[in-house]
């Protein structure tokens, strides 16, 4: 497949930009350990935004996989994954926030440190919010790529060490138009003493036509239900 676009996101860096629909974004963690947080909005109408709570229950789920979509709060397929080396992706660990990055690993500053200083899921976000026209209000929760949380019957939730290696990847397919938010910031449960974000490739590539047998659209009747819904929303703004 001819690549359209590529970048290598580096340890605390962020990016954000407009993905029209019909591609694919292939993301490859380039050491072990590695966390992506990631958020959606339709491109159009950044009102619609991802939505974990209706993602999860929709789909019966409290992780994300192959087959899965990401769903916006308008009952609609923003993306789905096509492809997953890891079988499980975390959305419900969250993002760092200031105060929790200086009480875990130090404070640092730009000032001081310079591109050394250790980041946090919330300013990156928030900084790329405001550059897409959005404000913190429009924050939801996010998805964490290449991160495993489990949470056992009494509810705690257990981040699972050594899940990522080198090499994984995880591709998703845009299923409208968006912009796509992402923080290389560590998990909030990542129990590593040391600031552990690592480099991620991404590459972006076009995709196939999404066909009535296509295994996403069919992983559950929940799912062919967005699809539609998704469908029919750009019967109307395509004409």
């Amino acid at each position: 497949m001819e690549t359209l676009w590529s970048l290598t996101l580096g340890s605390g860096a962020k990016w954000s930009g407009t993905i029209s629909k019909g591609k694919l974004i292939q993301i490859t963690a380039l050491e072990e350990g590695a966390n992506l947080s990631g958020l959606l909005f339709n491109a159009v109408n950044p009102t619609e935004s991802y939505n974990m709570p209706d993602t999860l229950k929709a789909q019966h789920t409290s992780r994300l996989t192959k087959g899965n979509v990401l769903m916006s709060d308008n009952g609609r397929v923003m993306a789905s994954i096509v492809q997953d080396d890891l079988g499980w992706h975390d959305p419900i660990g969250g993002y760092t926030t200031r105060k929790l990055v200086d009480d875990k690993y130090g404070k640092t500053s730009f000032q001081e440190h310079q591109n050394e200083w250790f980041r946090s899921g919330e300013e990156n976000f928030a900084m790329e919010l405001m550059r897409n026209g959005l404000q913190l209000r429009d924050m939801v929760p996010v998805f964490n790529l290449f991160s495993k949380i489990q949470v056992d019957e009494s509810g705690d939730m257990h981040f699972i060490e050594n899940h990522s290696k080198q090499g994984d990847t995880i591709t998703l397919r845009t299923e409208m138009d968006v912009i796509l938010l992402l923080s290389n910031t560590p998990n909030p449960h990542d129990p590593r003493k040391h600031y552990p974000s690592v480099p991620v490739d991404i590459e972006v590539f076009p995709a196939e036509p999404v066909e009535e047998g296509d295994f996403c659209v069919n992983y559950r009747s929940e799912n062919k239900r967005a699809f539609e819904n998704t469908w029919d929303y750009y019967k109307l703004v395509n004409q």
